[in-house]
């Protein structure tokens, strides 16, 4: 399974991206998909996740209410959509895809990666 993930970019304080990822298989239409982010300096952390049917979707504090994740199984896709965004946010974005079927916020319980793609907020 290959994950690629795109739409990245340069965004000012407050604007809006949407991030994709897509799955070489139709496989991982029965996982759970998720996103993490490592900031410069930092560890990878979680963002958001989701189940195998585009349900129980879960979140990081510091994204919560301005971060939707949601997927399309028609086109193996799994999509970030990121609004007020915060300098804080800055990082290299990570798609993955989870062991299981269900959504997970654990790191380890995702077993295929993306390459990642940058997020830049400038203030």
């Amino acid at each position: 399974v290959q994950l690629q993930a795109s739409g990245g970019g340069l965004v000012q304080a407050g604007g809006s991206l949407r991030l994709s990822c897509a799955a070489s298989a139709r496989t991982t239409s029965n996982n759970g998909m998720g996103w993490f982010r490592r900031a410069p300096g930092k560890e990878r952390e979680f963002v958001a996740a989701i189940n195998w049917r585009g349900g129980s979707p879960l979140y990081a504090d510091s994204v919560k209410d301005r971060f939707t994740i949601s997927r399309d199984n028609t086109k193996n896709t799994v999509y970030l959509q990121m609004n007020s965004l915060k300098p804080e946010d800055t990082a290299v974005y990570y798609c993955a895809a989870a062991r299981s079927s269900s959504a997970t916020t654990r790191l380890t319980g995702y077993n295929y990666w993306g390459q990642g793609t940058l997020v830049t907020v400038s203030s």
